[in-house]
């Protein structure tokens, strides 16, 4: 993933566990839809 390091190739947009962790280690990117909301 050479832009965004968030593996949405692997995932394919839905929240997995590596992508809460990985927001949570980069933050939001750009193209990060807002209208979810994540659950600590």
């Amino acid at each position: 993933e050479s832009i965004y390091p968030y593996s949405f190739s692997k995932h394919k947009g839905y929240l997995t566990k590596l992508h809460k962790e990985e927001i949570r280690e980069y933050g939001l990117s750009p193209i990060h839809r807002k209208s979810f909301k994540i659950k600590t």
